[in-house]
């Protein structure tokens, strides 16, 4: 069963280009902001030459922890967006394509049942995906602290001192790692969704995937004068149980900072016994257990397959 699925997962990999290829273009892109960025700040020397004296005589230890942690993350965020693209189109298409073009026929001669199939893409979706855009983060986040390095260094400053000794990598990869793994769990409704959705229609899966989510709660509200289902739908985007109540901005108040260096940290912020806790998150996966369950249902029973 394990072989299979691993088996199963490469196969998604290797059909799926766009799941490396997406990330390794974000990390391009913004590889080459950096690049631009630096050409642009030579034009404003001075201030950059008071800059990296400043950070090295006169800023704490605290303080450029958080600068080096916010530059990691604002190169984090873009991975977050594309990799939440990326598996919706992901799921709508991995089920709906391989009936599409009749390869389904191919795959239900071989000794693959229709449950390993559609797990295989649950497990692409929730495990594959995270993982490849954090393998692509890290090493975009190594190659913007050579160049930033680089940078510091023809300025006369210290990139030890101002970038390697500063960065917390570790605590921000280790984080990361973390918090997309469970980021899917958290979305598992919408995923499970998306994949019942893909077995299910013949045609337009992505308008089939999004009417109903915009059409139901409607008639919820016209109908009954409840607003149950969109509220379900808008705890998923507000409330994410993986944290600790800890303020952000505190990183960046100057009037209330964070003043020891090691709470500047990501792994600070997730809360896993918060997050295995949760009655929502719970509730979420059961949804998507039975979604997952109809989406194999159909993928086994479609007469037009």
């Amino acid at each position: 069963m394990i072989r299979n699925q691993l088996a199963l997962v490469k196969r998604e990999i290797w059909e799926h280009r766009s799941l490396y290829i997406t990330p390794a273009v974000v990390g391009l892109v913004l590889t080459l902001a950096v690049m631009t960025a630096f050409v642009f700040a030579s034009g404003y020397q001075h201030i950059v030459d008071m800059g990296i004296v400043g950070a090295q005589n006169m800023v704490g230890d605290a303080e450029r922890r958080a600068a080096m942690f916010a530059l990691l993350m604002g190169n984090t965020a873009p991975f977050l967006f594309a990799g939440a693209i990326l598996t919706i189109f992901y799921c709508l298409d991995s089920l709906y394509a391989e009936r599409k073009n009749k390869s389904i026929l191919f795959w239900r001669s071989l000794p693959i049942t229709d449950a390993e199939t559609v797990i295989s893409k649950l497990l692409t979706a929730m495990v594959a995906i995270p993982l490849i855009a954090l393998a692509v983060i890290i090493v975009t986040h190594l190659v913007v602290l050579i160049l930033t390095s680089l940078y510091v260094s023809f300025q006369g400053g210290s990139s030890v001192f101002l970038i390697w000794k500063s960065a917390p990598v570790f605590d921000v990869w280790a984080g990361m790692l973390v918090f997309m793994l469970l980021l899917p769990i958290w979305y598992s409704p919408f995923i499970g969704w998306f994949l019942f959705v893909s077995a299910w229609t013949k045609r337009s899966p992505l308008l089939m995937a999004f009417l109903p989510l915009v059409v139901v709660p409607t008639l919820e509200y016209w109908v009954l004068r409840t607003h149950v289902i969109w509220d379900a739908i808008q705890t998923r985007f507000e409330q994410l149980p993986m944290f600790r109540g800890i303020d952000p901005e505190r990183l960046f108040d100057e009037h209330d900072f964070i003043g020891d260096a090691e709470l500047v940290s990501l792994v600070a912020y997730i809360d896993i016994g918060k997050f295995l806790t949760s009655p929502a998150m719970w509730a979420g996966v059961v949804v998507c257990g039975l979604f997952i369950t109809a989406a194999i249902y159909v993928r086994r029973y479609r007469d037009d397959s």
